[in-house]
C-alpha cells in the first residue's frame, strides 16, 4: 500500500475549525459535544487577552483539540483558512466551521455529512442547516431548487460543512474582509465557479447572531443586530465591496442584501442603545477605510 493510500485511510472525513476571540465557558461545552462525535478540532484564537488563557489551556487538554494562539487580531477569515490548510494537510474531505458560541446537537456532524452524501448533484460546495435557531426566533433562507437540491445564495458560516476541494478552488476565505461578510464572499465565489450552496432540513444549529432580535415591519420579519458602531461600519463597507460581483451573479440576491443591510442600519439608528453612534458607524461604512482602522 502506498503512503498516499495509507494516509487516505487514516484521514478523518471532517476537520472542525472554531475561530475564537475572548471565548466563554460555552466553548468548552461545544468542544465536549464535538468530541463525542469523534472528529478532530482546530481552535484558532484571534489574539484574545490573557483573561482567556485558562479557558484555552483547558480546551487544549482534550487530545483531539489543537489550539493556535495569535498575538495580533486579524479577524475570523484567518482562522477559517488555518482550518482549511489543516484539512488539506490531513486529507480531510470536509471542513466544518463553527463559532465559539454555537450549539450542536448529538450526531450533528454525521447527519450533515449524510445529508451532503444524499444530494443528487456533485456541484455542491457547501451545505448548511436550513434553519438556524436564534434566540430571537428561527432564521431561514430564501430557497431555490436546482438539480433537485435545495439551494440558496449564501449561508452563515457557523455550522456549515464545506467541501475542501471547492474551498481550495476559490482560494479559501477572504482575509481582507476580516470578519463581516466572510461567509457571503466565500459563497459568492463558489457560485461564480459553478458550485451550489445547499441547505438541509436534516439538522438545526442553535446560534445567536450578534445579539440580534426580530421585529415586524410592514408585514415582514426583519432582523435587527446589536453590533457595535465599528462592526456596523465594516458590515456596510464589506457588503458594498461585494455588491458589484453580487449584482452580476444574482441581481435578486444582491438587491435583497442591500435592502437588508440598509434596513438594519436604519433600525440600529432609531432603536435600542447607542443610536447616534450606530448611525455614525453605518455612515462610516460608506466612506473609504482609514489607514489606522
Amino acid at each position: 500500500m502506498s503512503e498516499s493510500q495509507r494516509r487516505s485511510q487514516s484521514a478523518p472525513r471532517v476537520l472542525v475549525v472554531i475561530p475564537t476571540y475572548c471565548p466563554g465557558e460555552q466553548l468548552l461545552k461545544l468542544i465536549t459535544d464535538l468530541h463525542a462525535q469523534g472528529y478532530p478540532i482546530l481552535i484558532s484564537d484571534d489574539a484574545s487577552p490573557v483573561t482567556a488563557d485558562s479557558l484555552l489551556r483547558n480546551a487544549r487538554d482534550n487530545p483531539d483539540v489543537h489550539v493556535i494562539r495569535h498575538h495580533r487580531n486579524e479577524g475570523i477569515a484567518r482562522g477559517l483558512n488555518e482550518g482549511l490548510l489543516a484539512a488539506i494537510d490531513m486529507g480531510a474531505e470536509f471542513l466544518l466551521t463553527l463559532d465559539q458560541d454555537s450549539e450542536v446537537p448529538e450526531n450533528y456532524i454525521d447527519d450533515l455529512v449524510s445529508a451532503f452524501a444524499a444530494l443528487s448533484s456533485d456541484r455542491v460546495g457547501v451545505i448548511a442547516p436550513a434553519v438556524i435557531a436564534d434566540i430571537s426566533g428561527d432564521i431561514t433562507y430564501p430557497t431555490h431548487m436546482i438539480d433537485t437540491v435545495m439551494t440558496t445564495e449564501e449561508v452563515v458560516q457557523s455550522g456549515a460543512l464545506w467541501k475542501v476541494t471547492a474551498l481550495e478552488e476559490i482560494h479559501g476565505f477572504d482575509e481582507k474582509l476580516g470578519i463581516d461578510a466572510v461567509d457571503a464572499a466565500a459563497c459568492l465565489r463558489l457560485r461564480e465557479s459553478g458550485h451550489l450552496v445547499a441547505l438541509t432540513p436534516a439538522v438545526t444549529l442553535r446560534h445567536n447572531l450578534g445579539d440580534s432580535r426580530q421585529v415586524r415591519i410592514l408585514g415582514r420579519t426583519v432582523m435587527v443586530t446589536g453590533h457595535s458602531p465599528a462592526r456596523r461600519a465594516t458590515m456596510v463597507r464589506n457588503r458594498l465591496a461585494l455588491a458589484p460581483a453580487e449584482f452580476k451573479q444574482s441581481p435578486r440576491h444582491a438587491f435583497r442584501t442591500v435592502r437588508r443591510v440598509t434596513v438594519n442600519a436604519v433600525l440600529g439608528a432609531v432603536l435600542g442603545k447607542n443610536r447616534a453612534a450606530n448611525a455614525k458607524g453605518s455612515v462610516a461604512g460608506l466612506l473609504p477605510k482609514k489607514e489606522h482602522e
